[in-house]
């Protein structure tokens, strides 16, 4: 009996290998690109509203939360959750949705909100 029979010729062999990890490399999951979910400042808003809204919405623990609406007042505007596209458009919608602050006659709509493309 010879070694040749029942197994492939090394080129097929080798083919059969580059083929497959070609196939392997076009089926793998692709990351989504990052997206910045950002709340800016206005005065039509209270802090417990922001603080609310950044706890209901985002599940922001109530420290953080703090720590994001002071930077929101400080800076103008602050990166409140980073995720795929398609849930910060959600998570945009959610916070555009949640109104005017009952707490202010003044507030007539909802917080500014927009999404951008985070860095990396």
């Amino acid at each position: 009996m010879s070694d040749e029979q029942g197994s492939a010729p090394v080129e097929e062999q080798e083919t059969s290998v580059a083929v497959a990890v070609e196939e392997e490399q076009r089926t793998r999951t692709r990351k989504l690109p990052p997206y910045n979910v950002i709340i800016l400042n206005d005065e039509e808003h209270t802090f417990q509203y922001v603080i609310e809204l950044l706890v209901k919405l985002f599940a922001h623990p109530l420290p953080a939360a703090e720590a994001l609406t002071w930077e929101i007042h400080n800076r103008g505007r602050a990166v409140v959750y980073t995720t795929h596209k398609e849930k910060a458009e959600l998570k945009r919608e959610q916070v555009l949705a949640y109104g005017a602050d009952p707490r202010m006659k003044v507030s007539k709509g909802p917080l500014g909100c927009y999404i951008e493309p985070a860095e990396g």
